[in-house]
Parts: C-alpha cells; sequence; structure tokens
C-alpha cells in the first residue's frame, strides 16, 4: 500500500462509518469497513471529466477504452480491493460519459438518452473485454 495514498484512522469516529449488510440476517447496520473515501470518489470522477471523452467525437470506442483503461484498472485494483461495490458511483459516471460520447459522435442519438444507453449497453454484451469493469461484470447502471 501506498503510505501517501493510505491512512489509519480510528474505526469508531463517526465519520468513517458505513452501512452493512449481514447476509445471513439479511439485514443491514452501522459498522466501519475499509473502502474509498467520497474525496477519493470525487478526486477520480474529475479525472474522467478532465479526460473530456464526451466531447472527442474523433475517438472510437476503442480508442476510449486503450486511453482510459489502464486509469481504471489502477482504480479497481487498489480502492476496489476491499469494497468493489464502492467503486460504483465513479463506473456509473465513466458509462455516462461514453453515452454522452456516443450522443454526441452518432446525428441518430442526439437528443435520445435513452437510445444512446441502450448503444453503448449493446457495445458492452457484445465486447465485455472492451473495458476493465465490463470484463469484471461491474457495468454499473448505464440511464
Amino acid at each position: 500500500m501506498h503510505p501517501d495514498k493510505t491512512k489509519i484512522v480510528y474505526c469508531k469516529d463517526g465519520s468513517r462509518k458505513r452501512v452493512v449488510k449481514n447476509r445471513k440476517r439479511n439485514s443491514l447496520f452501522v459498522n466501519f469497513t475499509p473502502a474509498v473515501s467520497a474525496v477519493a470518489l470525487k478526486s477520480m470522477r474529475q479525472r474522467t471529466r478532465e479526460a473530456r471523452f464526451g466531447t472527442r467525437t474523433y475517438l472510437s470506442v476503442a480508442d476510449i477504452a486503450r486511453l482510459h483503461n489502464p486509469v481504471l484498472r489502477g482504480w479497481l485494483s487498489y480502492y476496489g480491493r476491499f469494497s468493489p461495490s464502492a467503486m460504483y458511483p465513479v463506473l456509473r459516471h465513466f458509462n455516462r460519459t461514453l453515452i454522452a460520447w456516443a450522443m454526441r459522435k452518432y446525428k441518430r442519438l442526439r437528443r435520445q438518452r435513452t437510445r444512446a444507453a441502450r448503444f453503448v449497453e449493446g457495445i458492452a454484451k457484445r465486447q465485455p473485454q472492451l473495458f476493465v469493469h465490463w470484463q469484471r461484470g461491474m457495468k454499473g447502471a448505464f440511464a
């Protein structure tokens, strides 16, 4: 683990609590679990925004995968190690960026968010190996 990125925190701190599911009793309770912080989630979404894939219509979906897969792979291996479901907001944001890219790139998908979402979802079904999070079955919400 990286010493600059990883902190040891007091577990009983009220700001570190997360909702956890007890699988045996099928109930929710509040506990401390290691996962990605809200600050890190925000910086990951900011990095996706800064890449500006939504406006780079000259790129193909394979080009976007080639450019962003190393970043996604690093995030999933580092932050997704203990709680992969905590990464869903970032992956959902990335999928929405792909939808925005499709809406700008293809004329028939302009002003058609649902159709664009189905288009990207179709790519995910046909080519699940294209993006790292699609390979791991973490497609997230497309709408």
